[in-house]
């Protein structure tokens, strides 16, 4: 079984199960330290609704990765920061990423789901990513442990950007899809167990292009696309999964997705402390900028 969502080049899926490859430790403040950074009040921006830019701001200087795909000794693209990574800034916040599982109901309506729910053919399900700072998401896909494959960023989605804005909601698949079997992960009844790697971190990946340089790249080399990451890129990955992470999980199955919720994700804005909160919420050690965790979608 191969994952394809028809907007991220996925294949239909049967159930899931979501798991923190990395060592999990339970913190009752975990929650709350990912939350603090929240504003007070609701964002009072006005505008129609329209998929929010993903593109690194102006004043962010490109990293110019190459080719990721062929490996080269003498640009080993340390992907992700090592236990000997520079100190941060005394007042930096601890990294953290919110996972929210919402399930297609018969009404056509997203509502929140267990992660340990089993499902069935038809079922469709999306996830909501929440970031408590401002980076880059990249996602990783292997299927029954074979080779990764980099589906996020895309040269077909968000013009190949991956920037995040603290607490602003990103989805996948979008809600926003030109058509409705675009935006939801279906399942049937091929078996297998996919594995989705989310990588977060405050600065993008050395050795993947981003943007122009990965859209000129896919347009060139469209054999090479999806891209496969490097040796080095994925075992840097592997490396940062094993980091430890703090976890807080709660129950809220059965409730809709919120308005504020559905506008904050397609509209680019803010979270407030007082909107839905993520049913998981996993925290980086105070020493790491990199982030990894996995979902893991099993059919049986």
């Amino acid at each position: 079984m191969r994952l394809s969502v028809m907007v991220l080049g996925f294949v239909c899926l049967c159930a899931v199960v979501i798991g923190i490859a990395a060592p999990a430790i339970q913190d009752e403040d975990v929650r709350g330290a990912f939350l603090t950074s929240r504003p007070k009040e609701k964002s009072t921006t006005s505008g129609s609704a329209s998929k929010p830019s993903r593109k690194r701001p102006k004043s962010v200087v490109p990293n110019k990765p190459g080719k990721p795909p062929e490996k080269n000794p003498d640009k080993p693209g340390p992907t992700a920061p090592s236990s000997s990574e520079p100190s941060k800034p005394v007042n930096t916040p601890r990294i953290g990423l919110g996972l929210t599982l919402f399930m297609r109901d018969s009404n056509g309506l997203a509502v929140r789901t267990d992660t340990d729910h089993v499902f069935r053919k038809g079922d469709r399900v999306r996830v909501l990513l929440e970031t408590n700072a401002d980076g880059y998401l990249y996602i990783f896909n292997t299927t029954n442990d074979g080779p990764p494959v980099m589906i996020y960023p895309s040269a077909d989605l968000d013009e190949a950007g991956n920037y995040l804005q603290a607490h602003v909601p990103f989805e996948i698949p979008s809600s926003l899809g030109a058509e409705e079997r675009l935006r939801w992960f279906a399942f049937d009844e091929i078996g297998g167990t996919e594995h989705l790697f989310f990588v977060f971190t405050r600065e993008p990946l050395s050795g993947v292009p981003l943007e122009e340089e990965l859209i000129a790249f896919c347009r060139d080399s469209k054999e090479s696309c999806p891209i496969r990451p490097s040796t080095e890129v994925w075992a840097a990955v592997q490396k940062e999964l094993q980091e430890p992470l703090k976890t807080d999980r709660t129950q809220s199955d059965g409730k809709a997705e919120t308005s504020t919720e559905q506008q904050a994700t397609t509209r680019g804005l803010g979270l407030a402390k007082d909107d839905p909160q993520p049913s998981l919420v996993m925290m980086a050690s105070s020493a790491r900028s990199t982030l990894v965790a996995t979902l893991d979608l099993i059919h049986k």
